[in-house]
């Protein structure tokens, strides 16, 4: 993948972590959720859920993201597990998991699940004045003026 998309997708979503994920081959819709990040591994996102949640038997997954901007947008694909590295578990907990899961860290009914991701593709919105004028007014748009477009390990 190029690295200036690279870059930007991360950065993106570190400041809009938020993805819909889905089992692969499981019925029913995706469903959101917020993304905890660890700044030392770009190959892995992590979420904390309930045992009961449908992403929590793991699996093969899809994960798409649009960033609050709406100036990245991404498919993800790779596999989800449960993650019982306590250390792991520890730099990830926050205040914003504990409002979701009031019962602590420790609590039985609640996993932390790491998605591997095997590869991804990632759109970046560059719209500016011209672009966005053209969109308005119905004129056509080159998709080369719009952003930019890459696929491969994320």
């Amino acid at each position: 993948m190029d690295k200036d998309v690279q870059q930007t997708f991360w950065k993106s979503f570190a400041a809009s972590p938020f993805i819909m994920m889905r089992l692969q081959g499981a019925s029913g819709h995706s469903e959101p959720m917020t993304a905890m990040l660890d700044k030392e591994a770009t190959h892995a996102i992590w979420f904390f859920a309930k045992r009961g949640n449908r992403i929590a038997g793991g699996g093969p997954a899809m994960g798409q993201v649009m960033t609050k901007g709406h100036d990245v947008f991404a498919c993800l694909s790779g596999t989800i597990r449960e993650d019982t590295d306590p250390r792991q578990r520890e730099k990830l907990w926050n205040n914003a998991i504990e409002a979701w899961f009031p019962r602590g860290k420790t609590d039985p009914s609640v996993l932390m699940l790491r998605f591997d991701i095997a590869d991804g593709e990632v759109w970046t919105a560059d719209m500016g004045l011209k672009q966005a004028y053209k969109l308005l007014t119905g004129k056509p748009l080159d998709p080369a003026e719009m952003g930019e477009h890459a696929q491969g390990a994320v």
